[in-house]
């Protein structure tokens, strides 16, 4: 790690990692992304922390579970939009993009998820997403019945939940420290 700015706390971010399960996890991203994400790097402070963010995100997003990989940067996306979450809009945008292959179609899901040429069962995906992350204590069975409807099963349904209450953690912990994106997801 050179000597960068990853947030606004006065909280040292070790340079050099001497724990070996970290040192190994930073080369894996290394090799698959091409980079450490700062949250990673931020979390790297305490080992308890870094496994226990590790394991939540791996199960969530790495893991082959109910939902895409594609459906779960989606949701990560609009959480991370309807909060305004600087570090994860850059960085969930970008991988949106990747994996559609289409850098504009993900633009306009982060923008406006809703004029954005998507499934009418996607947006029915974030219309939920957008009310949970803005007026959980609203949502009822009629919400969940219209994502049964559109063919959501109520195991998708439960990770649909689990993805959006995940980044609104994540986006209060990257927005309230000011983490600062990776300059390789504005590529």
């Amino acid at each position: 790690m050179k000597n960068e700015k990853l947030w606004s706390l006065n909280i040292p971010i070790k340079k050099i990692v001497k724990d070996k399960d970290i040192k190994n996890f930073f080369k894996i991203c290394e090799e698959k992304l091409g980079l450490v994400p700062n949250i990673i790097k931020t979390n790297s402070i305490n080992k308890k922390k870094f496994t226990a963010f590790n394991i939540f995100y791996n199960r969530l997003m790495q893991d082959q579970n109910y939902l895409s990989k594609i459906e779960k940067e989606m949701i990560a996306v609009v959480v991370s939009s309807t909060n305004r979450c600087l570090y994860c809009c850059v960085s969930h945008g970008s991988t949106l993009g990747k994996l559609l292959k289409n850098s504009e179609k993900a633009k306009n899901i982060l923008i406006n998820y809703r004029v954005a040429q998507i499934k009418k069962k996607h947006k029915l995906m974030l219309d939920f997403v957008y009310k949970l992350t803005l007026n959980s204590h609203e949502i009822n069975d009629s919400d969940r019945n219209l994502l049964r409807k559109a063919k959501f099963n109520d195991y998708q349904i439960l990770e649909i939940i689990e993805v959006a209450a995940f980044f609104n953690m994540t986006n209060r912990i990257a927005s309230g420290t000011n983490m600062v994106p990776n300059k390789e997801y504005y590529n």
